[in-house]
């Protein structure tokens, strides 16, 4: 396997994808950004991609909606959940009164501020690609433009020549990030009872009670939701997508209704993936919403019809 990550190398990105099974002997490529390592995907330079999609401070990683929404046969087959610590680190000799600026990327940066304005007040904040290439252009650069960088500690114990300053400087020490593994036309991973699947639906129309018409797709089939998150198109002002994960799987007769339901409402629905929960979670539903209530509603409707549809008026199922 050939996989490629939101680099450079240190990141958490890099971290998640070495808790793949056998990721840490196969060849790993760092990307600049998240479209970046989607290209490399779906052009065939590689089998997948990690990607951050969420963190349980800030919230969904609009970089990874966006690029997941507009790439074509883009399938999540994993995902992987890693707890966030941060250390700060600067150039031997540098002490915290010297620093004017601090630079991190900007989802680290919202989980430390509070550290920062108490500890560190008179320092500005200067976004960086990733965590890890903030800290690594403290040693590649002469003038980076900043002082010091916030990153994870593997890039710390990787990088000696980085002084740490501090460290755990999390606001929230318990503070998760999501990622997920991304394939083009993969298999779709057998399902497990713990599962998730994720969705891009277009709103069709800006009216009332549009959102209520996808949301009923759900609810009536007692579909969980365990994100939706609305992204601009792009289009117009007005037109939005939703990104939407859902507990359960696509083999399961409830997802496959709703996802036709869907459809009926918003015909450019775009289907991401289905696979196992990080967390292992079971999916527990009531019995009229399990495989075989929805079995046994088909076979009644169809025991309606002991001489079969006419051929004319045989669609669906």
């Amino acid at each position: 396997m050939h996989y490629t990550f939101l680099g450079p190398s240190g990141t958490f990105t890099e971290q998640a994808l070495l808790s793949v099974d056998k990721a840490a002997e196969s060849t790993r490529t760092p990307s600049t950004s998240v479209p970046a390592a989607l290209e490399k995907v779906l052009g065939g330079e590689v089998d997948a991609a990690m990607v951050p999609i969420e963190n349980s401070v800030e919230g969904g990683v609009t970089a990874t909606l966006d690029a997941i929404a507009s790439a074509q046969d883009a399938r999540i087959i994993a995902e992987v959940l890693v707890p966030i610590s941060f250390v700060l680190v600067a150039a031997p000799g540098t002490t915290l009164d010297d620093m004017q600026t601090i630079s991190t990327h900007t989802h680290a940066w919202a989980q430390v501020r509070k550290w920062a304005e108490q500890t560190v007040p008179h320092a500005h904040y200067l976004p960086g690609s990733s965590t890890a290439a903030a800290a690594l252009g403290l040693l590649t650069s002469e003038n980076p433009g900043y002082e010091a960088a916030i990153c994870s500690p593997i890039v710390a114990e990787q990088n000696p020549q980085l002084e740490v300053l501090a460290s755990n400087i999390g606001d929230n020490k318990h503070a998760v990030t999501r990622f997920v593994l991304v394939a083009r036309n993969h298999e779709i991973p057998a399902p497990t009872g713990a599962d998730k699947t994720t969705l891009v639906v277009p709103l069709p129309e800006d009216r009332p009670g549009a959102l209520l018409d996808l949301l009923e797709q759900f609810s009536t089939r007692g579909i969980n939701l365990s994100r939706i998150e609305s992204r601009p198109t792009g289009e117009f002002l007005g037109a939005y997508f939703f990104s939407i994960d859902v507990d359960g799987h696509i083999y399961d007769a409830r997802v496959r209704d709703a996802l036709r339901g869907l459809h009926r409402v918003s015909p450019g629905i775009k289907f991401i993936g289905s696979y196992p929960r990080a967390d292992l979670r079971n999916t527990v539903t009531e019995d009229i919403h399990q495989d075989p209530a929805f079995d046994a509603a088909r076979d009644w409707v169809e025991s309606l019809f002991p001489e079969g549809r006419p051929e004319h008026l045989r669609h669906g199922i």
